[in-house]
């Protein structure tokens, strides 16, 4: 049976590794894979490793690019000094997507979880900081997620920065067309905490 191939087991394992995707999906992947025409697996495969080829992280915000520095930070209508600090490529990403962000970003590839050994030292936070020192950046804003690792990580963030750049933290709260008795405790104090004043 197919399911007690070692090869398989490999490729479930694998597939298994991605964000997001469980035992079933994995075995839905492998299967599909497999029974998949051969230049169709070869096409996966191939795109996969000339991506590993040809992305690198940019040496200013350490975002995946193919260019260095990368389109957003070499961009001269950007914002410089204000810098947008995420845990991962996809929190740029969404960011940008909303499309009303000018400044530039950072990025950590990953939180401070000391449970599991993630320390400073272990994220991009050098180069942060190097930033930082060239005195060109004079607001940092904290776009981590609302985890208690991510909470860590913008505390730390804010109490690391340079006398007179201001470090802000994006708000958390309820989502656009969200009812309020559907949102959960955490959310709602998060957004009660973050509320502005409207005149």
């Amino acid at each position: 049976m197919l399911l007690n191939s070692p090869a398989v087991e490999r490729l479930i394992e694998a597939f298994r590794r991605l964000p997001g995707v469980g035992k079933r999906t994995a075995e839905r992947y492998a299967l599909h894979l497999l029974s998949a025409p051969t230049e169709d697996a070869a096409a996966l495969s191939e795109a996969v490793r000339r991506a590993r080829e040809a992305i690198r992280k940019c040496s200013i915000c350490r975002n995946l690019t193919e260019s260095d520095p990368c389109a957003i930070c070499s961009d001269a209508r950007r914002d410089q000094g204000l810098v947008c600090v995420v845990e991962q490529p996809s929190g740029a990403m969404a960011i940008e997507r909303g499309g009303t962000y000018r400044g530039v970003y950072h990025v950590l590839h990953g939180a401070l979880n000391p449970l599991e050994g993630v320390g400073p030292d272990e994220l991009e936070m050098d180069a942060l900081f190097r930033r930082l020192k060239s005195g060109r950046v004079s607001e940092i804003i904290a776009a981590t997620n609302a985890t208690a690792e991510g909470e860590a990580t913008a505390l730390y963030l804010a109490r690391q920065a340079q006398p007179g750049v201001k470090v802000t933290r994006i708000a958390h709260g309820v989502p656009m067309g969200g009812g309020l008795e559907y949102t959960d405790e955490g959310t709602l104090a998060h957004a009660l905490d973050g509320r502005r004043q409207m005149s």
